[in-house]
């Protein structure tokens, strides 16, 4: 009987539906200005689940697929979405300026998302640190330019500790899943 008790009581936490990261990349640490032009840092957003997104607001596809995506997720884990928070980094800060952010990610949820921006050397540095890859592309006769870049969303813990990554390839519902057990590690 005691055995049996044992071995429920050290059961393996389920294993993560995403790719656990943890111990992979460094923590949530950077210097920037968000969409309402205040300087922020990684420790502002202590205290709840980061979901860090790099792209920009003039991205004709994946930007706006992911963020509604991540629209999705918050809708599906109900009241713990407010014990997340959308961080949306732009990779295109000639463009991006704070209220070109501000109206963006105003734009899919007042409350939940947040956009940063900074120099490009903060930029830089800041997408090396976590391996974000991306490129401006040859300017149109207009002046016009796309960036490609990573798509990856990083999922930080409250304590700012980087814990999974989603690709396109994970489903909202699995998405869902680990970040309702990031919030809230008794779920598992």
């Amino acid at each position: 009987m005691l055995c049996a008790l044992v071995t429920a009581c050290s059961r393996p936490a389920e294993p993560w539906r995403l790719t656990d990261v943890s111990g992979h990349l460094p923590d949530l640490s950077f210097s920037l200005v968000d969409d309402s032009g205040r300087a922020v840092s990684g420790q502002s957003f202590e205290g709840r689940a980061a979901l860090i997104y790099f792209g920009y607001t003039h991205c004709p596809d994946v930007c706006p697929e992911t963020i509604a995506r991540l629209m999705q997720v918050l809708q599906l884990i109900g009241a713990d979405a407010n014990r997340a928070q959308i961080v949306f980094i732009t990779v295109d800060p000639a463009r991006d300026t704070p209220a070109a952010l501000h109206s963006y990610v105003r734009a899919f949820d007042a409350r939940h998302a947040v956009g940063l921006t900074g120099s490009d050397r903060a930029i830089e540095s800041l997408a090396k640190r976590y391996r974000v890859a991306y490129q401006a592309e040859k300017r149109d006769p207009d002046g016009s330019y796309e960036v490609t870049h990573s798509s990856a969303v990083y999922i930080f813990d409250a304590q700012g500790h980087a814990r999974l990554l989603a690709t396109d390839n994970d489903s909202v519902d699995a998405i869902a899943h680990d970040l309702r057990r990031v919030i809230d590690p008794t779920q598992s």
